[in-house]
């Protein structure tokens, strides 16, 4: 069996994670991809090896505990631990409240939240030797809201809420849990965004991928490992402020 500074990344094929996948594997780690989407993720660790990192990928609907115990006995074949778990995978499915089917609550829960329990738990029996870190993907929405996004919201209030618990667990194994919540990160053209989509933040820009994915890598470095079952925020300062009508 191999030993090397193992991560596991969910839903790393795009956006937040696909940030994460880059900055782990710019600092030495074996990346395991885990992605729904083979074309994208096959074409990220073809890119990174090519770049000289190590990057494997990993196809899975992460809302199925089947195929999620499946990737596990293919990584526990090679590998003798996981160093850390990133539960990023997540679907952002808003609909009106009226027209929500229980289909579309049940994919949200299923994919968002579910998944990091699955996740966790299989990790953390190849943590249990040695410690790890388990990093979960969470939203200031878990603490505010818009209208329309209760499966979206209960789906990240749940993971805020999984995360100081499985910290609690797991802290005889020495394994850390954590939560980061995003803000408004933007994924598609930065370039794009007006002056007042900016400016509206206290840090008077919107937020990158880079921004979560540079914290994913504080919250795991074992000189940090003081911190466990919090929650970062994430967000340019936005959820201090105070929003008014003039």
């Amino acid at each position: 069996m191999k030993h090397e500074k193992l991560v596991i990344v969910t839903g790393g094929a795009q956006g937040i994670g696909k940030a994460i996948v880059n900055e782990f594997s710019k600092g030495g780690y074996t990346v395991i991809l885990v992605d729904k989407q083979k074309k994208k993720g096959l074409s990220l660790s073809r890119e990174l090896n090519e770049a000289g990192g190590k990057v494997i990928y990993k196809q899975c609907d992460v809302a199925d505990p089947q195929e999620v115990e499946k990737i596990f006995r293919e990584i526990k074949a090679e590998y003798e631990k996981i160093d850390v778990l990133i539960n990023n995978a997540g679907i952002s499915k808003f609909k009106d409240f009226w027209e929500m089917e229980t289909s579309d609550w049940d994919e949200v829960i299923s994919t968002n939240l579910s998944s990091v329990f699955y996740f966790s738990k299989e990790a953390a029996s190849l943590m249990k030797e040695s410690g790890g870190t388990i990093i979960n993907m969470a939203s200031t929405r878990a603490a505010m809201s818009e209208a329309n996004t209760e499966a979206y919201s209960a789906s990240k209030g749940g993971i805020y809420s999984i995360t100081h618990a499985l910290a609690i667990t797991l802290s005889e194994y020495n394994i850390r849990v954590n939560s980061i919540s995003p803000g408004w990160i933007e994924t598609g053209d930065y370039d794009s965004l007006r002056e007042a989509d900016h400016f509206q933040h206290p840090s008077n820009r919107v937020g990158k991928p880079e921004d979560v994915a540079r914290a994913c890598l504080f919250l795991c470095h074992e000189e940090n490992n003081f911190i466990n079952g919090e929650n970062l925020v994430i967000d340019g300062g936005m959820t201090r402020k105070m929003i008014y009508e003039h």
